[in-house]
Order: structure tokens, then sequence, then C-alpha cells
């Protein structure tokens, strides 16, 4: 006897669904991370276009005033973590201070290492600076008790940078790894310090790290895009196979 086997088709293969949605999740995720990479990009190369024609971006002079002897700032912490040795010069940049005195005494304005400043000010009665809110201006102050008058802060010589005198006195300081206050005196050590002070610095490596920042959304944009297209393209169905032709067999 003689029986025909039937040709069996085969169904097309189809995409694994569960493939398609994690390149989309996946693409989604890469995207939102490349537009925060742009944004932060373009933020720097737009703060670096703010800077003046001395390129220095600067505050506006603020007023800091105390009763006391002196205004010192918490500590400002640079921290390479070793890699001051490897890192270039200019890398940081530099920072420069300017100081008014609002009641036309000789004004002074320095910035040292933090151990140093703590020493010269140990018993002296003066405004630890601790926060400024800029909108609306406010500074806040933490009173350190003393006795003792303070010698001219001129006549130390542990400042990396400072200025002192009549009128509008000028400090510029290359930063550095370490520590380090910033202090606000009257030049003759007297108390009652009402000064318009105003910051600026070079920040020299918005340019590079803004172009890196952008580099690196549009890689990641162009990932996202790629990963989205695998999840969104409809796929083609494969060709059926043609049927095996029936196999004679004898009984």
């Amino acid at each position: 006897m003689h029986s025909d086997s039937p040709s069996t088709p085969i169904a097309p293969a189809r995409p694994a669904r569960p493939a398609r949605v994690a390149a989309l999740v996946a693409g989604a995720l890469i995207a939102l991370v490349a537009f925060a990479l742009l944004v932060g990009g373009g933020a720097l190369l737009w703060l670096n276009g703010r800077k003046a024609d001395d390129r220095y971006l600067s505050t506006s002079a603020h007023r800091f005033a105390t009763p006391a002897d002196a205004v010192a700032t918490d500590d400002l912490d640079v921290d390479l973590d070793g890699a001051d040795a490897v890192v270039r010069d200019d890398l940081l940049g530099k920072v420069r201070l300017k100081a008014t005195s609002n009641t036309g005494k000789p004004v002074f304005v320095g910035i040292a290492r933090s151990e140093d400043v703590a020493r010269y000010l140990r018993d002296v009665r003066y405004a630890r600076l601790t926060d400024v809110d800029y909108s609306p201006f406010h500074a806040t102050y933490r009173p350190h008790r003393g006795s003792d008058a303070p010698a001219p802060p001129s006549d130390r010589h542990f400042w990396a940078a400072s200025a002192h005198g009549n009128g509008a006195q000028r400090l510029t300081w290359r930063v550095q790894d370490g520590s380090w206050s910033v202090v606000v005196m009257n030049a003759d050590g007297s108390a009652g310090v009402d000064a318009a002070v105003s910051a600026g610095a070079t920040v020299p490596f918005l340019v590079p790290v803004g172009w890196s920042l952008i580099g690196g959304g549009l890689v990641l944009l162009a990932g996202a895009g790629a990963l989205a297209y695998v999840g969104l393209r409809t796929p083609r169905p494969r060709p059926d196979r043609p049927a095996q032709p029936a196999v004679a067999g004898a009984v």
C-alpha cells in the first residue's frame, strides 16, 4: 500500500516582540541622556559667552558688612585628589576679587590658606561668611567671638594674594589645590568692615568641556536613533519554504 505524506508549510518567522520593545526603551533612555548632555554643553558655551572683554566671568558688586574686625569666608576647597602634578597650570584659571570700602577707609582683601587665616583670626572678633543668596542678595554670617585687636593684615606674609589701600582694590590669584579663605578687612585692622565686593574667574575649561558634552550628546543621539529604527521598523516576513515532495513508501 502506498501512502502520501502531505507537505507542511512553514510559517514565516516573526521578530521577537520583546527585543523590539527593549530597543525602543533603551533608545528612549539614551536619548534623554543625550538631551541632557546637549543642554549642559550649550549652557556652558552660553556662560562662556557672558564673559567680559577681559575674559573674566564676574559677579556684580555686593555689600558685605559687619561691626566686627573682619569678614572671612568658609573654607574654599580645591581638591585635585593628587592630580595637581599633571594638571596644566592654566586649566583651573584665575580668580579676581575687587573690594571697595563703603566708609572711605582704606580696605584690605586677601586670600590665604584656611589654617593661616584661622590662626590669624583665632582671638579676633570676626564674621564668618557661611552662605550667600543672590536673588535677592543676602549674606549669612556666623559670629566668632574674640577680644584681641588684629594686627594690620598687610603686615602678615602668609597671603597667597592680597591688595590694600584707598579706593577699589583688586587681587588676582591663580587657583591652586588646597583649602583657602578670603578675608575682607579695614587695612588698619579696625572694627566696622563695610565693603562692596565682586568676584570673577576665567574658568578656561568652559569651552572644551562644553564642546565635549555636545559631541558626546550627538554620538548618543545617533545611537538612540539607531535603536529607535530597530524597534519601529516593520520586519519583512520570511518567504515560505517550498513544499517538500511526498515520499512514496511501499508496505
